[in-house]
């Protein structure tokens, strides 16, 4: 009797709710009248999911007026009013493409399978990626393929073995240049790259055409967006703060590009192990403009002449009052375990003050379908300070490890104490001018030329007034005195062509191209001959391989010129190194998901080798050529939706670089022989990670995660004693939690019109989540006995960081 009365109010607490609700039902196809599945629709009191065969069924509120929004990661939304009057509602919705980036990235994503050792980064991630700062090199860092960073406080990177200055950066075909006296991470201000302009990246770890420029490692090419439409946006988090806004004239003739960004690390700083006020400022203000110069009279509808100008000035201040800095260690040269403690306090400051401006104006003129031409003329003028008054007092001792004993954890013994004093006034200046022509001529089909022609002029100045001395136990020792005024005036020429054939019978693609460089401050002429080869055979199998061979020059840049004595040797000669890349792209499906598999072996032989040693960020050349070396190795990498309507990626990389030092000798006066580079990381594995909510892709999460093998170091300012020792291990795990809110819905569903902003994007990164006390670079201390002892300089630590982005 119970159950029979339970069944019949159930039914009629049914009846009721039915009265009161309405059916939305319906399917939802592409513009291909195919079904679509796993697109959320979902209102202010309800959502729901289509199925396979692209139907749905939506409970909503009766005689009212409710607002649905239509959404998936591949489709542009559909949001519609409506007025539920009947209890039975049938829709049939087309979803759009987002054709614009889905075809752009289709189309990068063959012509980079086509290309060996070159990836694509979607820039819609740039604001997903758990990094601090935004930085983009940390984001190339994350993507694998032989990159990879071992300092989250930098954005420089190593590829494949290569130093940080050995990477081209290319914004609109400008080339981009580092900072000349940055000494660590925390003293860099803001990348040159703004994520918030970028409209496409693309990545190349080696092999890479004769039309771009003469380094030895990477090649980063990055094109900033012409707008076609008004847009901005504004961010603002606990590590700083960005603004853009583009937009396009009624008439279309001119486009603007306006961003402004803000580093405040002060926060990130004061996890550093070094504790004291932390006083960094950094702002970059860019614009980039474009100017249709097309006549509307011309008869050839293939003309067009553009105009587009480029411009960017960055600020940075940095400016840190170190007071004290604890560091718990274990000794390197101690035969039994030991628990060692530095313990040291500060008194003084550091102050780095550099200013950039960098700017080109590109001239394009197509004649007609066939002939493209660009004259570019570009400047970069950087004025860098640097001062340092900083005086520290140390003691060195065991660290008591008996748990037992009252004085657990304090010192127990004594080994050493001192103090150290650093002076610096140093004083940077450079301008760089370049004039260069580009140009594409496009045969028919198959065949494509491009050559150019680039002329650059180089003025540097640099003064130089720094020592320091040590002091331990009563002696003195001048560690080192550097007074130095350098002035280096060069002109450099250089050029490059090449010829791309495609393959009508197989889908097979060759580019063959030289460069040549001259430089007039030590004569020398260098030629480097490039090939790349591409097959997609007639296979079930999605796949192409990828051959490539060629020379590499890197003419020496005044980094490389100076010796660790200030001197400058102008005698020294291009160092080279010759590229032999084997690749497989691999395009398959699994669970009906899309996935690309990328396996790569390469070796490089490198000749007339500059010898450096690498303290944090800071490369100090011996200004010799002096030495040979080889790189080899391999990486895989798997990307994908592992989750459905996701990107993410697995990556690893197996290397050896090592090097054979001239005069390098061991202590019994043999030769060492072949010795690890300064960047030898034998393994690296990256991971990034999306997933989101099932039925609601607003709610994401967002992994990184890093690991390299430690790399070698050793005992500064001594040539034999390069790296005798091993580091430790890279480790390191970044997550973002984001939330991005429909303004426009919210308005919908209040009946009012859609307005700016539209988009709010809330996110929370934990950066550094398992808290990994990474090693950086190393100080070396002498205790009463004149033993030496390493002592790491660790970077961040765990932090969290929460960052809002409003889109309009």
């Amino acid at each position: 009797m119970k159950k029979l009365f339970f069944s019949i109010f159930f039914q009629c607490f049914s009846l009721m709710l039915m009265a009161q609700n309405a059916q939305i039902k319906g399917k939802i196809v592409g513009i291909d009248q195919l079904p679509i599945e796993d697109v959320l629709i979902q209102s202010k009191s309800a959502q729901a999911v289509s199925d396979k065969n692209g139907n749905f069924l939506l409970q909503v509120p009766k005689n009212q007026r409710v607002a649905i929004e239509i959404s998936h990661i591949k489709y542009i939304k559909f949001r519609q009013i409506i007025d539920v009057l009947d209890q039975n509602i049938e829709l049939r919705i087309v979803l759009q493409e987002k054709e614009k980036i889905l075809d752009e990235v289709e189309i990068i994503a063959e012509k980079n399978r086509e290309e060996v050792s070159t990836i694509s980064l979607d820039p819609t991630k740039f604001k997903q990626m758990p990094v601090p700062f935004n930085d983009i090199g940390q984001m190339i860092a994350s993507l694998g393929g032989g990159v990879f960073s071992n300092n989250e406080l930098s954005s420089t990177y190593t590829v494949r073995g290569g130093s940080f200055d050995e990477n081209l950066v290319y914004v609109n075909n400008i080339e981009i240049y580092r900072p000349f006296i940055v000494r660590a991470g925390q003293q860099e201000g803001l990348s040159f790259v703004n994520p918030d302009l970028v409209k496409k990246v693309e990545f190349s770890a080696g092999g890479w055409q004769s039309k771009f420029g003469d380094k030895l490692s990477s090649v980063l090419n990055i094109e900033y967006k012409n707008p076609t439409k008004f847009d901005a946006s504004g961010s603002i988090g606990l590590l700083g703060g960005t603004a853009h806004i583009e937009g396009l004239t009624k008439n279309k003739k001119f486009s603007y590009l306006l961003g402004f960004r803000q580093k405040s690390s002060k926060y990130l700083f004061n996890t550093l192990p070094t504790k004291g006020q932390y006083l960094p400022v950094f702002n970059d203000l860019q614009g980039f403009f474009n100017f249709d110069l097309t006549s509307k009279n011309k008869r050839n509808q293939f003309q067009k002449t553009n105009l587009s100008a480029l411009l960017s000035y960055a600020q940075n201040r940095y400016q840190v009052v170190p007071q004290n800095s604890v560091t718990d260690f274990g000794a390197f040269s101690s035969q039994e375990a030991s628990y060692l403690r530095l313990e040291v306090g500060f008194d003084g400051r550091e102050i780095m003050n550099y200013d950039t401006w960098q700017g080109g104006l590109n001239f394009s003129h197509r004649f007609n379908e066939k002939f493209v031409t660009n004259l570019i003329f570009s400047g970069t003028k950087s004025q860098e300070r640097e001062y340092i008054d900083v005086e520290s007092a140390y003691r060195l001792g065991d660290v008591n490890t008996n748990s037992a004993s009252g004085d657990f954890g304090k010192l127990s013994n004594i080994r050493g104490i001192g103090s150290l004093f650093s002076y610096a006034r140093n004083a940077l200046n450079s301008t760089i001018f370049s004039a260069e022509t580009r140009n594409e001529f496009f045969i028919n089909d198959q065949h494509q030329l491009d050559f150019g022609l680039k002329y650059t002029n180089e003025n540097i100045t640099d003064q130089i007034n720094e020592y320091s001395f040590f002091d331990s136990a009563d002696f003195t020792s001048n560690t080192r005195r550097l007074f130095t005024d350098l002035n280096l005036q060069s002109q450099r020429m250089m050029g490059f062509a090449q010829h791309t054939i495609r393959f009508k019978k197989a889908s097979q693609l060759l580019t063959y191209g030289a460069r040549f460089n001259y430089w007039d401050l030590n004569g020398e002429i260098l030629f480097s001959p490039r090939l790349q080869y591409s097959i997609k055979p007639n296979w079930k199998a999605d796949m192409r391989f990828n051959l490539s061979a060629g020379m590499y020059h890197q003419p020496p840049f005044y980094r490389e010129l100076r010796n660790f004595q200030g001197e400058l040797n102008r005698n020294l000669k291009a160092q080279s190194s010759l590229h032999l890349i084997s690749g497989l792209n691999w395009n398959f499906k699994y669970a009906g998901r899309p996935f690309t598999l990328t396996a790569e072996m390469y070796y490089k032989s490198l000749q007339n080798v500059i010898p450096y040693d690498m303290d944090n960020v800071r490369l100090r050349y011996y200004a010799l050529n002096n030495a040979k070396a080889y790189v080899q190795g391999i990486d895989v990498r798997v990307s994908g939706e592992f989750l459905k309507g996701t990107e993410s990626w697995f990556n690893i990389s197996l290397m050896k670089a090592e090097e054979d030092v001239e005069d390098d000798k061991n202590p019994d006066g043999t030769s060492k022989g072949y010795i690890r580079r300064p960047t030898d990381q034998r393994l690296t594995f990256t991971i990034y990670f999306e997933d989101h909510m099932p039925n609601n892709p607003s709610l994401r999460v967002n992994v990184r995660v890093l690991y390299g093998s430690g790399l070698p170091f050793g005992i500064p300012n001594n040539p034999n004693g390069r790296a005798i020792f091993d580091g430790s291990d890279y480790r390191r795990v970044d997550i973002g939690f984001s939330k991005i809110i429909n303004l426009n819905e919210i308005r919908a569903e209040k009946g009012t019109k859609a307005g700016h902003p539209s988009n709010l994007w809330i996110g929370l990164e934990i950066l550094n989540l398992l808290g990994a006390n990474n090693k950086i670079s190393y100080l070396w201390i002498s205790d009463f006995n004149n033993n030496q002892y390493a002592v790491p300089n660790t970077l961040s630590q765990r932090f969290f960081n929460l960052r809002a982005v409003l889109q309009f």
